[in-house]
């Protein structure tokens, strides 16, 4: 097992540096459960505890798989997992955080964990259409049944966060954060900061593009979700380029890949801050923790960000419908 470090999420520990698993069961072509419980395993095996997940991930299936690969290992795992979207795959975006369906999401999601308990339970995405202390109020009433350990909040904005503070204590703010996605550090991580709640960056390596993996999409599958999203469209993939090409000139100068440089970066947001890459493979999992080891001077930051200044990013993260569901 590697060393890897502690960090706090609240009064939470956990690995440095999670996993994010949706993509052993959607969004990023084909998947394969065998390689990804090696994978998985592997992991642990390396000194990951935070593993997270969603119900929504391939509609069930990636519970399903994660229950699989930590079955006899449970006390080595942190799981996390997620409610909100009561849709599954494929249908029009549906929302919910009501009591009821809090209670009956998270039954479900233990049953296809087949765990008695969540050890992070976060709420997906807000509902706009119920007040976020009657959603935080039936998620405490989980952990007060024993059901869940903690709590958590995904894509939720500044004064949400702190109306279900009041609640609850939360422990972790799951959000996009990456050199390319920072909308998060002018209001909502000064709060979280404020409120001690720890923030989890999910696609740290902005979907992979930052890794310099990716010049075009013609590799990737065709339902692969990138396709469709806008920083992956043409002219603004183009663009976008640009910054990966002046991330693997200072990449080059750490002798890091530009992925472990990028990674690295969002693990100098501070010890508060958790990321979570995801992947299925063993090879990519190992570049990522090294990444942990890569030590940045404060030149070395400012130089990595003025590689991939905001205002040059082309594109939005995701479409329009999709942006509405973010940050409120």
């Amino acid at each position: 097992m590697t060393d890897v470090p502690t960090r706090y999420l609240g009064e939470l520990a956990v690995s440095a540096q999670g996993l994010g698993c949706m993509g052993m069961s959607h969004g990023y072509g084909a998947t394969d459960d065998a390689q990804s419980i090696t994978t998985l395993h592997h992991a642990l095996d390396l000194g990951v505890t935070l593993l997270d997940t969603s119900d929504f991930y391939g509609s069930g299936h990636n519970e399903e798989l994660i229950g699989r690969a930590v079955a006899g290992r449970r006390d080595e795992v942190v799981l996390a997992t997620k409610f909100g979207f009561a849709n599954r795959l494929g249908e029009p975006t549906l929302i919910r955080g009501d009591a009821a369906y809090v209670r009956q999401a998270c039954e479900a999601s233990l049953r296809r964990l087949g765990v008695d308990h969540i050890d992070l339970y976060y709420q997906h995405r807000v509902d706009p259409q119920v007040p976020i202390e009657e959603t935080v109020g039936a998620m405490a009433e989980l952990v007060q049944a024993g059901k869940v350990r903690h709590l958590g909040l995904s894509e939720a904005g500044a004064q949400t966060i702190r109306r279900a503070h009041a609640v609850h204590p939360i422990a972790a703010l799951q959000s996009e954060w990456s050199l390319w996605t920072r909308d998060l550090e002018a209001e909502i991580a000064p709060v979280c900061r404020e409120l001690g709640i720890g923030l989890v960056p999910f696609s740290p390596l902005g979907r992979g593009f930052l890794t310099g993996r990716y010049s075009s999409v013609e590799g990737l599958a065709e339902n692969d979700v990138r396709r469709s999203q806008p920083r992956f469209a043409d002219g603004n993939l183009e663009r976008n380029l640009a910054i990966v090409a002046k991330l693997n000139e200072l990449a080059a100068e750490k002798a890091v890949t530009a992925g472990q440089l990028a990674l690295a970066w969002v693990q100098h947001r501070g010890d508060d801050v958790v990321p979570i890459p995801g992947t299925r493979r063993q090879q990519y999992l190992e570049e990522n923790l090294a990444a942990l080891s890569v030590d940045l001077s404060a030149e070395d930051l400012a130089a990595i960000e003025a590689a991939a200044p905001s205002e040059q990013i082309a594109g939005n993260r995701y479409d329009g419908t999709s942006l509405t569901f973010v940050n409120r």
